[in-house]
């Protein structure tokens, strides 16, 4: 990892959550809390091939239960709103879960193109669309008057307040893998959340958003760095391996077995650990845990993650 970026020292673990109910979400936030994970994140889409509740309201809700937690989108989809609105929505949820409590996850999507028909969105311009709507939310989080006239938006001027209550707004962390991405959280982001990536990618990709940036004459005074791992524990790697792959080529549709073993955190503590660890290596500093396996064992493979596996790492 290059050493331009100035990642954090400390390491956070956060994993996703979902609840269909308060009840639901009372549990889900008091395990969560007392297990002694840093961070929930949310996914999002508008459509999806199965249901997912809109990640700013169920933050919000969590958030109220737990507000010492820190919360994320992983990733929230911003080429499918226009920024302004996006803009108005998480300044009030940062002010509302308090500064330096919200990482604005962002990424562009693609992988279900229906939902970008019924958007009004063409599912090709979201690359553009996201890098404009990046810079275009940062200058309405700080600038008193904003007009804009590019490619994909244009409006004004107006003023959008109140402002986020963290100073310049909640970072934007990018997530990708793509060249694009990588640009895009080297010119526009405050961070970096690749997904499905080895430890080595994330090593080539952090050093090459340093260059990007140093080209681009940007300083970072911090900058966040994250990936979300498939995880798995079990009695032996194989015995993970299996679970993995089940569940993870329902998810996909398609076998996942080679994938699982390349990109996944499988095994005993000692194995899930080892493989953590090459991504601490690499730069990262926020783990999230993406606890694959029945969802009747996922409480107990977050609670023995907590106990076992997180001890191992801060040690």
């Amino acid at each position: 990892m290059s050493d331009a970026l100035p990642v954090a020292t400390r390491i956070r673990f956060g994993t996703t959550a979902a609840a269909g109910n308060p009840d639901q979400a009372r549990r889900a936030m008091d395990d969560i809390a007392r297990w002694g994970y840093d961070i929930v994140w949310a996914g999002d889409h508008v459509a999806f091939t199965g249901p997912i509740s809109d990640p700013f309201i169920q933050l919000s809700y969590f958030s109220a239960l737990r507000p010492e937690l820190t919360f994320g989108t992983s990733v929230y989809l911003l080429p499918l709103r226009h920024p302004t609105i996006v803009a108005k929505m998480v300044a009030t949820l940062d002010r509302m879960l308090g500064a330096g409590h919200f990482i604005f996850g962002v990424g562009v999507g693609g992988e279900f193109p229906p939902e970008f028909e019924a958007s009004g969105v063409p599912v090709k311009q979201r690359g553009g669309r996201a890098t404009e709507a990046i810079a275009l939310i940062k200058r309405l989080w700080t600038e008193d008057r904003v007009e804009h006239r590019d490619k994909y938006f244009s409006f004004g001027p107006i003023t959008i307040e109140p402002k986020p209550l963290t100073p310049g707004g909640p970072p934007i962390w990018v997530g990708g893998r793509a060249e694009a991405a990588l640009k895009r959280a080297a010119l526009y982001g405050d961070g970096w959340m690749p997904y499905v990536v080895t430890a080595k990618r994330v090593s080539e990709g952090l050093d090459f958003i340093a260059r990007e940036a140093e080209r681009a004459g940007r300083k970072f005074t911090s900058f966040g760095t994250c990936v979300h791992l498939f995880c798995t524990l079990g009695p032996t790697y194989e015995a993970a391996l299996e679970v993995a792959t089940e569940h993870l080529s329902k998810r996909y549709a398609m076998d996942f077995r080679d994938p699982a073993r390349r990109y996944a955190a499988l095994g005993t503590p000692a194995d899930v650990a080892t493989r953590i660890a090459e991504f601490i290596k690499a730069g990262v500093r926020d783990i999230g845990v993406d606890s694959v396996c029945h969802p009747r064992d996922r409480s107990a493979q977050l609670e023995q993650f907590a106990r076992e596996v997180i001890p191992l790492i801060r040690k």
